[in-house]
């Protein structure tokens, strides 16, 4: 089986190829850098991290390319307001997206911004001008005309057969019925894709993006080129918050680092966003969070108990077809236009399964063994399992007390940043101190050394293979 997507331009699940024998390239819709990202917009980039992911471990080369508008009618405001250039001004939110993009542990492609390409815009209006595709209004700004453009509509299935020659489309606003010709500098930025040639594999945004980004996009470059621009569409869902759309008037719009300044790993909020079909509707809710972080600690902590477990030398054939049938099952979620839930379901039969096997003294070393590298090939998609969270969360800490946002901080968040403070070493000896006064009887200090453990952060579990112990 290979794997199939969903094309917004077809409409259908389509099984997927690329054009150029197994290189993919892929082009996705960045930020625009004059806010904090909130949690809807990593939603999609999750999604398309998550896709990226799946190709490269299907065996295709991905060259995966973004944009970052660093340069709109709402940053030059924002700017102008803040009294910075913009240049000043959009710095500060590119680095916090880039920073919080990576504590989801979401790969950067290769970045392009807005203002590096104005004189190749400049040049694509230019050519499309000479086409008789594109013309010069009395305020200076140039406009694409649609009437030019036959096949404006089929990404979005939106008809405009009958509409009123001469009215115009904003990327900004679309309240018309009658509207036509859209404003080419408020338009994609042609010079974003130039990394991947006039054609290229699979264009991704969010759903808002179809119509009438998208569909512009479409009609100035086809126009121009002559040529299909994109073969794949790839669109993700918006969420809900609580069961509500979000927004900040209703109090439930939040952005990643509102959300670690509550004390929620990033691992958690990953797992989250990723849990649900991307095609499908994500009800965002505190409960949901709390689940997904039960998870990732499920699937954590069954990770160290293979690693750690002492088991017999061998294996069992029963967990050898466990872990092939897991890794077909997981294979065949993720092939079926990326069904994140199908893919997750697998896994978590597999935990239940080979735990049972563990408690009954069944699994063996080999076992352990190709448990794990299920696991591994789960994680090269989801990327929950390695727990180096402590420190992303810190910035996020460090970055609330510059901007005078201590009061946002909560005692959860502080709890996981101090249980970095003591070092392996300490927690060891901490540990064993607790064990000695336990052996000698002595409860009321053992307790009281687990207490502090647990005040810090640290989590101390009796086993039958003696004591372990991690970080929150």
């Amino acid at each position: 089986m290979a794997l199939r997507l969903y094309n917004t331009l077809s409409g259908k699940v389509e099984p997927f190829q690329p054009i150029r024998n197994n290189e993919v390239r892929m082009y996705a819709c960045g930020p625009t850098v004059y806010d904090y990202g909130h949690i809807g917009n990593f939603r999609t980039f999750v999604a398309v991290d998550v896709l990226r992911r799946f190709l490269r471990q299907s065996g295709y080369t991905v060259r995966h390319v973004m944009n970052i508008t660093d340069v709109d009618d709402k940053i030059i405001h924002n700017a102008a307001h803040a009294g910075l250039r913009v240049q000043q001004y959009t710095a500060k939110y590119e680095k916090a997206f880039l920073e919080d993009a990576a504590a989801l542990n979401i790969e950067q492609p290769a970045l392009v911004r807005a203002t590096e390409h104005i004189p190749e815009m400049a040049q694509f209006v230019a050519d499309l001008q000479k086409k008789s595709c594109a013309y010069r209004a009395e305020d200076g700004s140039y406009y694409f005309r649609i009437a030019k453009f036959p096949g404006y509509g089929k990404l979005s299935k939106k008809d405009f057969a009958g509409m009123e020659d001469g009215a115009r489309v904003d990327v900004d606003d679309y309240d018309k019925d009658n509207a036509r010709d859209f404003a080419l500098w408020k338009a994609s930025k042609p010079g974003e894709a130039l990394e991947l040639g006039e054609t290229f594999d699979l264009h991704a945004g969010g759903e808002d993006l179809i119509f009438p980004h998208h569909e512009n996009e479409i009609a100035q470059s086809e126009s121009l080129t002559g040529k299909p621009f994109v073969h794949f569409w790839f669109h993700a869902r918006f969420l809900l918050v609580e069961g509500e759309k979000m927004s900040k008037s209703l109090g439930n719009f939040f952005t990643l680092r509102d959300l670690v300044l509550k004390g929620h790993k990033p691992s958690s909020i990953r797992f989250l966003l990723a849990s649900v079909p991307y095609r499908n509707q994500l009800n965002f809710t505190f409960d949901g969070l709390k689940q997904a972080a039960v998870s990732v600690e499920r699937l954590r902590n069954f990770q160290s108990r293979l690693e750690v477990g002492q088991f017999p030398q061998g294996t069992t054939e029963p967990m050898a077809e466990l872990a092939r049938d897991t890794l077909q099952r997981f294979r065949a979620g993720m092939e079926d236009d990326l069904n994140t839930a199908q893919a997750q379901a697998a896994i978590f039969d597999m935990v239940r399964k080979a735990n049972a096997a563990i408690d009954a003294g069944q699994l063996k070393k080999d076992d352990a063994a190709v448990l794990l590298d299920v696991l591994e090939k789960f994680d090269q998609i989801f990327a929950v399992l390695i727990d180096d969270e402590t420190e992303k969360m810190k910035k996020i800490l460090e970055w609330a007390r510059s901007e005078n946002r201590e009061k946002d901080v909560s005692n959860a968040l502080l709890k996981t940043v101090d249980a970095q403070q003591l070092s392996d070493a300490a927690i060891e000896q901490k540990i064993a101190e607790m064990e000695q006064a336990r052996r000698s009887r002595k409860f009321q200090s053992s307790d009281a050394i687990r207490a502090e453990l647990t005040a810090a952060g640290i989590v101390v579990e009796n086993t039958k293979d003696g004591v372990r112990w991690k970080r929150k």
